[in-house]
């Protein structure tokens, strides 16, 4: 015999979720007459329901050949109210009334289900009901309870978890157990134990996905005597975030199908009809020849594209949702036909709404920026607020995968409470695994090298780092980085080529929780970082970033608009702000922060380092230079870098420009790409300089090490990996007295440190090499002894370390984070 030995009906009215709470539903809107006709259709053989401390949805079938009465107690631990639940079977109303007279305390619960021989068994013992749950409460659990369920709402992992434990129980085990918690206990032989299945069926969209089977069984009576002497099987499959999540939508839509009255509806409407048959599990047939007519004629009339797309959430779902359903031959077919097979649903449905969903966010995101851009700041909230209301719509999804994680970390901490064998590895602390998300990795910049080098190096040392980027362009798939398709660019119209990439953010939240990384790192705090923090906050996981690059001053360079530059800044730091730690690359950037209100207590240094192989004098080539560049002047000077006006190139020019008056034996080498590009030839035309454009590999080294002096203008730098390059290739470098980079020069012994923005301290640092050649080759000297100290595995073992101490997992409320 099979049977679904845990399942609701409309009966069960309280919602432990409070996206259903703020919805005013009940935890179930399943007919007790619809739950009994689903279980016979899929194969059981009796029928029972299990509702919350009420039989009245058995009492409502009861009349019907092979249904038997049953609930779920709620009952609690006297001490601390840690709520249980315990499912009672083959009772009366007698005894239901009994039990509601002693459910308030779980030793007297069970001594009278003990006393009265009454079947019963702890329910999903794993899952924390009121989040009180803790490994010594799941102690107390196998001292009281024979029968312990594998439930088909919880993930793979809780439910491996509890067979681990049964696995481990010895009599000395329960011996030690017992006089741990001064349990007396109550039935023979307690350290073995017996499994029974139930769906947890709130929807009836998954009634029978787990099931209890007797072979020996011909009626309740020996159902349940089966189960006692530990020849159930459990049948079926567990649950998973996008499973649970579908099952809140089901609910959520039965309730408001009801409540609404709109059966009536459903077949005069092409999105309805599509909703309907993943979320009801009885879709409503037409009825008469009116509805068959006018849904004939409904499918076969495509809506006309809208001139421009609806401004509220709910049109643009509506919009979305039609658009998606017409193009795409199998959603059009379901929407006509029906979910028949209902295989792999839950995953279409996940499917359906990350697609609606990123295209509406795209919409709002593409708003906002617009109106930031403009400086229309009233528009700005209302866009906020607008994208604001999806979050009811995607509400599901991030309850579902923040209470799977919260499963997830109990079930973790069991598994090593009960390990006989603590080598074993799925028992053994779990490893570090990081997600680092960026916006830029497959482009040339010092942040995109500095990660490509990460990766290399995690892969070389068996680190599990995982780099999340979005990029619209066809990549080949990478060990260690994970790239996501955009749903859509937004270009900033004062920066064309700096492109926000808008992420796919359901497809990366499934694939953070499916890698199980222990902690989420942010490199950016654009849309992809908000994706990070989000992330980090619904799956509770440390949440750690690296201030990379001072967006506020470049704010200030793109629009020269100070508002913006400290509009720009709030945002910054409100963002770093929520994080357990953050890297920054420098003391002075460490000191910015600071100043503007980052606590010192989240702050670390981010060691960064050079491959002093790769870099190297030795790669100095000056026939290399004369045949490809046709540089011979004896002294060359080198710029690394993007070439945008944020770098301060235009002081550059205007230096260099000065200086070959006077002198003549000396050229300037642009190395990069970037917008400012055109206006610095124009700029420098007539002069002894040369463009080389992107390099890369040996080409790149080779020029780093064929010049002589590097000269690096830049105020907005939080780091630059090119000072770095430079000196390992043997060139004393000039920098500023702003930003990162003048932390990496030893000042007076392998570089100059100039004044931010002043031309005339500029040219005298360049010309007190041009007059002293011997300096020239000593600080070049000095620089390369410097950065061979500074390798990038060191740096690197040097970050993954703070990692490993900073473990500790926030605690914030889910509705607030996202």
């Amino acid at each position: 015999m099979n049977i679904d030995i845990h399942v609701h009906s409309k009966f069960s009215k309280r919602p432990s979720q409070w996206i259903l709470q703020k919805l005013g539903c009940p935890e179930s809107f399943t007919e007790p007459l619809a739950l009994y006709r689903a279980a016979k259709q899929r194969g059981m053989s009796l029928v029972t329901v299990t509702d919350h401390n009420t039989i009245s949805g058995c009492l409502e079938i009861a009349h019907l050949e092979g249904v038997f009465i049953s609930e779920e107690v709620t009952t609690y631990f006297p001490k601390d109210r840690c709520k249980i639940h315990v499912l009672v079977y083959n009772i009366n109303e007698q005894i239901h009334d009994d039990i509601q007279k002693v459910r308030e305390n779980i030793f007297d619960l069970v001594g009278y289900l003990n006393e009265h021989k009454i079947v019963h068994a702890v329910a999903h013992p794993l899952f924390a009901v009121n989040e009180k749950l803790t490994v010594d409460h799941v102690e107390v659990l196998l001292l009281l309870f024979k029968n312990l369920e594998l439930n088909g709402a919880r993930g793979a992992f809780q439910n491996q978890t509890v067979e681990f434990i049964l696995s481990q129980l010895t009599s000395g085990d329960i011996e030690r157990l017992a006089e741990k918690h001064k349990i007396t206990l109550q039935f023979p032989k307690p350290w073995e134990k017996n499994l029974v299945g139930g769906s947890d069926d709130h929807s009836a969209l998954n009634i029978a996905r787990m099931y209890t089977s007797v072979d020996s069984a011909d009626g309740v009576q020996t159902f349940l005597e089966g189960i006692e002497l530990g020849q159930a099987r459990v049948m079926g499959r567990s649950s998973s975030p996008q499973v649970f999540a579908q099952n809140l939508y089901g609910i959520a839509y039965q309730f408001y199908k009801k409540k609404l009255n709109l059966d009536s509806h459903v077949n005069k409407d092409l999105t309805m009809r599509f909703v309907d048959h993943f979320l009801h599990p009885d879709h409503a047939e037409e009825n008469g020849l009116w509805d068959k007519i006018y849904c004939l004629w409904s499918h076969r009339r495509r809506p006309k594209e809208a001139a421009c797309k609806p401004e509220s959430v709910e049109g643009l779902l509506r919009y979305e949702t039609q658009k998606l359903i017409w193009d795409d031959p199998q959603l059009m077919a379901i929407a006509k036909n029906g979910n028949c097979t209902r295989e792999n649903d839950a995953q279409k449905w996940f499917q359906f709404v990350n697609h609606v969903s990123d295209k509406v966010l795209y919409h709002f995101g593409n708003h906002l920026l617009d109106h930031l851009s403009g400086a229309n700041l009233f528009n700005v909230f209302h866009s906020i607020g607008s994208a604001g209301a999806l979050y009811t719509m995607l509400a599901p999804y991030f309850v579902a995968f923040s209470l799977f994680t919260k499963d997830r970390q109990l079930s973790r901490q069991a598994r090593r409470v009960f390990s006989k064998d603590n080598t074993l590895e799925a028992i053994n602390k779990p490893p570090i695994r990081v997600a680092h998300f960026t916006d830029t990795y497959y482009e040339v910049n010092g942040v995109a090298l500095t990660l490509q080098q990460q990766v290399r190096q995690a892969l070389s040392t068996g680190k599990e780092l995982t780099v999340i980027t979005c990029d619209g362009q066809d990549r080949l798939q990478a060990e260690g980085v994970k790239n996501f398709k955009p749903v859509g660019v937004y270009a900033l119209p004062e920066y064309p080529e700096l492109k926000l990439q808008f992420p796919p953010f359901l497809e990366m939240l499934n694939f953070c929780y499916e890698n199980d990384f222990s902690h989420i790192h942010s490199a950016t705090p654009g849309p992809i970082g908000l994706a990070a923090y989000a992330i980090a906050r619904i799956l509770k996981l440390p949440f750690s970033g690296t201030y990379h690059t001072a967006l506020p001053q470049y704010a200030r360079y793109l629009t020269e608009d100070g508002d913006i530059e400290e509009l720009v800044w709030k945002f910054t730091l409100w963002y770093y702000d929520q994080m357990d730690f953050i890297y920054a690359p420098s003391e002075s950037i460490a000191q910015e922060l600071m100043q503007k209100g980052i606590s010192r207590d989240k702050l670390l240094f981010f060691p960064r380092g050079v491959d002093p192989v790769r870099f190297n004098p030795s790669k100095r080539d000056l026939g290399y230079m004369e045949t490809h560049y046709g540089m011979t002047a004896p002294v060359k000077l080198l710029y690394v870098g993007r070439i945008s006006k944020e770098k301060n190139l235009h002081l550059l020019a205007e230096v260099f420009r000065s200086i070959c008056v006077m002198h003549h034996n000396v050229q300037l080498v642009f190395v990069g790409d970037g917008p400012y590009l055109d206006e610095l030839q124009a700029k420098l035309d007539g002069t002894p300089c040369i463009f080389t454009g992107y390099l890369a590999g040996d080409e790149l080294t080779k020029v780093y090490a064929s010049c002589d002096l590097f000269v690096f203008p830049s105020t907005t730098d939080t780091f630059g990996n090119v000072v770095l390059e430079a000196q390992a290739s043997g060139l004393p470098v000039i920098v500023t007295d702003m930003g990162g980079p003048q932390e990496n020069v030893i000042p007076g012994k392998t570089g100059i440190i100039t004044k931010g923005d002043d031309a005339a301290s500029l040219r005298r640092a360049i010309q007190s090499f041009l007059a002293n050649p011997e300096r020239l080759r000593q600080m070049g000297s000095a620089a390369r002894r410097y950065m061979e100290g500074r390798s990038f595995e060191q740096a690197f073992e040097a970050t993954w370390e703070m990692f490993e101490e900073k473990e500790d997992v926030p605690d914030a409320p889910l509705a607030e984070a996202v």
